[in-house]
């Protein structure tokens, strides 16, 4: 009976183990966008704590590439990118079938793309629950990550390098 019970238990085990490390590694294939748009989608951490996305800037048809709290109605904002040039409604965030992640307006111009993507071959993006942003290869090996494109929140997570500085707002609304 006991036994019995046991190698059911470790059959759950087997079958629920595999589900919850899939769950933790949703990643965001090559060819995905997004479009900057009242209610535009964005792409979320697999526990739904943080999403990466457009957010619009209050009374403004103009939009942040940013990541924010997304389990809390404010939404707050802890990573930005494009804080000195906001993106117009109809911008594209595109993550490309060559391993690109480039936020373009309306007409195709570039507003922002990472800076120091390490070499390799970028195989996907993923939110992380840790609130890191990353662009990574086959090994998992990060090419790019928005910790280390520091704005003004640190992770628990995160590392700061000697010298990294963060920026600061001068106001709740303020991002360049």
């Amino acid at each position: 009976m006991a036994l019995s019970l046991l190698l059911h238990l470790l059959g759950l085990f087997l079958v629920v183990e595999p589900l919850s490390v899939a769950a933790q590694t949703a990643n965001i294939s090559l060819g995905s966008s997004l479009t900057a748009s009242q209610g535009s989608s964005a792409w979320q951490s697999p526990s739904g704590t943080f999403a990466f996305g457009f957010r619009r800037i209050a009374d403004q048809d103009l939009f942040l590439l940013a990541i924010w709290y997304d389990k809390i109605p404010d939404k707050t904002i802890v990573w930005y990118a494009n804080g000195d040039n906001p993106a117009p409604k109809g911008s594209k965030l595109e993550l490309t079938t060559e391993g690109q992640l480039t936020l373009t307006g309306p007409r195709s111009q570039e507003i922002w793309k990472p800076e120091s993507v390490l070499s390799g071959r970028v195989a996907y993006a993923a939110m992380l629950d840790t609130g890191n942003f990353v662009l990574a290869n086959n090994n998992a090996d990060y090419l790019w990550q928005s910790f280390k494109d520091l704005t003004d929140t640190v992770f628990p997570t995160q590392v700061l390098e000697i010298g990294e500085k963060l920026n600061y707002r001068q106001t709740a609304n303020s991002y360049s």
